[in-house]
């Protein structure tokens, strides 16, 4: 009874915080609200003893690509044009996502209730097993897909947050440093003692 609660708790901050990643108008809200949508599935995959994923989820998305996307976000000028434009246009294509995604979910949930096996786990092995299993023998080819995706997406950061050189900085330049002597880097001025006294 107690796991149940604390699954339906798990649940509603999930779907409350990523209606709020949709929704926000200011993109560092958006963010900040996925970082709990991942906490709260975290949660949930931990109740359902997935250990592994669920710490994965908060080391790897939340202690790593999150702060990224975090630091990514609030480098850019984003313009208020952007933000404040109308977002209607986008209706048609959220409604049939969001009709796909029910269907889904309840074909799931049917499966579930039915009685369907949930898949062709061996639970002789441990989980970080079955996924070290899955990843490299079966999901293999997606695996590597998702990792270019993930470059991909790093270079265009880079790229859009780079604003070029500035021929103002006070940069370092080592061969001029390595031609210096010794004359150029010292310079003695003969003080006259009697006119400083």
């Amino acid at each position: 009874m107690v796991l149940t609660l604390f699954f339906m708790v798990f649940a509603l901050v999930a779907i409350v915080s990523s209606i709020m990643v949709v929704t926000a108008r200011n993109p560092v809200k958006s963010v900040l609200s996925l970082v709990v949508t991942f906490v709260a599935v975290a949660g949930t995959w931990m109740l359902l003893q997935a250990e592994f994923l669920s710490l994965v989820l908060v080391v790897v998305y939340v202690g790593a690509v999150m702060v990224l996307f975090l630091f990514v976000v609030m480098m850019l000028n984003v313009e208020h044009v952007a933000q404040q434009k109308n977002w209607v246009s986008y209706w048609p294509f959220a409604l049939g996502l969001a009709l796909l995604l029910g269907i889904s979910l309840l074909n799931l949930l049917s499966r579930f209730v039915l009685g369907a096996s949930s898949g062709s786990w061996n639970l002789d092995n441990s989980n970080l097993q079955q996924v070290g299993l899955n990843l490299f023998t079966q999901q293999l080819y997606p695996f590597e897909l998702a990792a270019l995706i993930l470059l991909a997406a790093m270079i265009a950061a880079i790229s859009l947050t780079f604003r070029g050189r500035n021929m103002d900085d006070k940069g370092q330049v080592i061969s001029r440093q390595i031609r210096v002597s010794a004359k150029d880097r010292l310079k003695l001025i003969d003080v006259d003692r009697k006119g400083v006294e």
